[in-house]
């Protein structure tokens, strides 16, 4: 694939049970708070990793697949229990998250970036905030907005290849990998990196 059109990042992909509670979430939100703009597809739910960029090349794809595949990470518990908004202009993204994120979670996040950077790609910088875009484009802020949780038992990682000139954007699994680790392997997160608040 021409690299120019290699958009890639790595995920957690919700299972059906967590899609499901998190699309009657973001129902309730709205109908409580019109956001304009567009609601993300259903099926698209995801929670981004580590972004790769938008020209990965063909050696570089093979090299991260290759590295990902040796990476060791627990599985863990995440819940979902809150909703708010990026802001970002005049036109921002909706989300779900959680106030408390396991540390099982950024460590996985961090052997992650360091995979990326191993193959020679940079990644971006700033504080891991982790959420699931609900709502794209809205024209007013969310408030932090309590939800009923939704549970969500994380058991694997995937890569995700997203195409952005298709229209509606397609988003493709390209590989899939188990969390297999022990119990609170690798160093936690300091405490000021595990809210998003």
């Amino acid at each position: 694939m021409a690299s120019a059109l290699n958009r890639l990042f790595f995920a957690l992909w919700p299972d059906d049970g967590v899609r499901e509670a998190a699309a009657a979430a973001a129902r309730g939100i709205r109908i409580r708070m019109p956001p304009g703009g567009h609601p993300t597809p259903v099926g698209q739910y995801h929670v981004t990793l580590a972004f790769l960029g938008s020209a990965v090349s063909a050696e570089q794809e093979a090299a991260v697949r290759q590295a990902a595949s040796l990476i060791r990470s627990p599985p863990f518990a995440w819940t979902l229990d809150h909703a708010g908004s990026f802001r970002s202009g005049r036109r921002m993204p909706w989300w779900l998250g959680a106030r408390a994120v396991p540390p099982e979670l950024t460590l996985l996040h961090e052997r992650l970036r360091q995979t990326v950077q191993s193959v020679g790609i940079g990644v971006e910088r700033g504080r891991f905030v982790p959420h699931l875009t609900i709502q794209r484009g809205a024209d007013q802020a969310l408030p932090q907005t309590p939800i009923a949780s939704i549970p969500w038992s994380v058991r694997e990682f995937v890569l995700v290849r997203s195409r952005l000139d298709h229209r509606p954007p397609d988003y493709q699994i390209l590989a899939r990998w188990p969390l297999s680790g022990p119990p609170q392997a690798g160093r936690a997160a300091p405490p000021d990196q595990l809210s998003l608040w």
